[in-house]
Formats: C-alpha cells, structure tokens, sequence
C-alpha cells in the first residue's frame, strides 16, 4: 500500500518545522547520511499530481529524488525534470516516468525496454561493457539530441564510474522502438528488448525526448543496487 508510510510523515511534519537539505548528502557520495532525506522524499511523494498516469513506487522515487537532489547540488543537473525507470517491474508494465519537480506532477508515464542480456520480461541483470547488450543502472544526466538510425534519439552522459559511465562509448541513448508497444505485447508475451538502450514507443519519444534532454536526471533503478544503508557511490 502506498501510503502505509503516511502516519510517519505526519509525525515528522509536526515534529519538525523544516528539514536542512544541506545535510541529507555526504561529501563523500552517500546519499543518506540521515532520516531527513528519506522524510523529504516521502513528504514529496505523498504530494506528487499523478494526472491521468500512476505514480512510481516509492522506493525507486525515494533514491531518485535523493540522488537528483544530490546532483542539482553539484551543478550536474540544470533542469527541474527527473525521469525514473523502475527495472524492477515487468517489461509489460509502464515503467518509465517523467516528473516536473516543480509542479510536483507526473508528466508521462510509459512504456521502456531493457537490454536483450538483461533478462526476458524482467530485467535481472546488469553491465558497464561494451558489447554486453545489457542495460546498465543509475544516475545518468541527459545530454544533446541527434537523429540516428532510429531517428530523434537523446544522448546520455552515465554519472557513476564502473555503473554506467561508459554509457556514451557504447552508444547507450534514448530512442524511439516499434518493439516497445501494446501490439509487441499482445504478440510476443513481453515487451520487446534493445541492445542496452532505454527505448520507448515511436509515438512519445520526440515529446519525451524535448521534455528532458539538455542536464535533466534520469535514474534507472533495480533493488539489486541501494543507495541505502552507507553504501558509497562516487559521481
């Protein structure tokens, strides 16, 4: 249930006036160095705008949003857009969401593909190499727009060495798929699946691609990596 954490929040909002956003991140890369981030991330996720699409579960939006925060910090990131892909969910699910962190709305809500070597419907596993047609996790920052042989494609810049900072030499970007689609499903039984690119339905993709290129977070999540608990992640 999404809001089995409600009364905790209540209990921190009346215990506490504000929350120092200063301390939530380590210098040393740890994005929970107390309970105020996850406080924080909880409080905004209870006041998220769904529109007419669902929200993303609060674990995978509780790590973006301390990251993205993180990162704004650090002036990796120049637009007030995160996009969060929950691999832990099926491939026949809409996985993919983009946020508007100031009007705390949910702007879209879709279909995303994994790597071929990643898994079938579910995503399980992980790389950084070239040639390994799996997808890789974590913090990227969108960067320029291209037209490629998939037409209107986005580049992404990986944040996180031995994760994902290969991401630009493999080729890893964002770009439109005939295979990520209702019709695919209803065919195959499964989404279909790229070369370790997260690619999304023909029809979205140049909205979705305008929305967030140029310094926006993007996040792909897995329980198989935590942010939580000390573990370090260098940027």
């Amino acid at each position: 249930m999404k809001y089995r954490f409600l009364p905790l929040v209540l209990f921190f909002l009346f215990s506490f006036t504000t929350i120092d956003r200063s301390k939530s991140f380590s210098s040393k890369g740890s994005y929970f160095t107390d309970s105020s981030a996850e406080i924080e991330a909880v409080t905004l996720y209870q006041q998220l705008k769904e529109n007419q699409f669902s929200l993303p579960t609060l674990n995978s939006f509780t790590e973006a949003i301390t990251g993205f925060y993180q990162l704004k910090e650090k002036g990796l990131v120049k637009k007030e857009i995160l996009t969060i892909i929950d691999f832990s969910l099926s491939s026949n699910t809409k996985r993919l969401w983009v946020i508007d962190m100031v009007a705390q709305q949910v702007l879209m809500n879709t279909y995303v593909s994994h790597g071929k070597n990643t898994g079938e419907e579910f995503a399980n596993s992980f790389s950084n190499e070239n040639s390994s047609f799996k997808s890789s996790l974590g913090f990227y920052t969108t960067a320029e727009i291209y037209n490629g042989k998939h037409g209107m494609s986005l580049k992404l810049d990986g944040l996180e060495r031995g994760v994902n900072n290969k991401a630009r030499e493999r080729g890893i970007v964002m770009h439109a798929a005939d295979y990520v689609s209702d019709n695919f499903i209803k065919s195959n039984k499964r989404l279909g699946r790229s070369q370790g690119c997260p690619a999304i339905p023909s029809e979205l993709a140049p909205q979705i691609i305008e929305m967030i290129k140029d310094k926006s977070c993007l996040f792909i999540y897995h329980p198989s990596r935590t942010y939580k608990g000390g573990n370090k992640v260098v940027l």
